[in-house]
């Protein structure tokens, strides 16, 4: 059995977080509200895809 990369979960939690509030944002119509979220989205799973490639380059993963 593999041990949990817990940066990962961290990443996968935040992520669903941010789909949450476009959710919420949408409910509240709030345009700012959408976008923030679809930022914050993009932005973790941007790091979370980073930091993939530079563990799988690193033989870490």
């Amino acid at each position: 059995m593999k041990q949990i990369k817990w940066v990962f979960v961290l990443y996968a939690v935040l992520a669903a977080v941010s789909i949450m509030g476009i959710g919420v944002a949408i409910g509240e119509k709030s345009i700012l509200g959408v976008i923030g979220s679809i930022l914050a989205l993009i932005f973790i799973m941007g790091f979370g895809f980073k930091t993939k490639a530079k563990l799988r380059a690193s033989g870490q993963l």
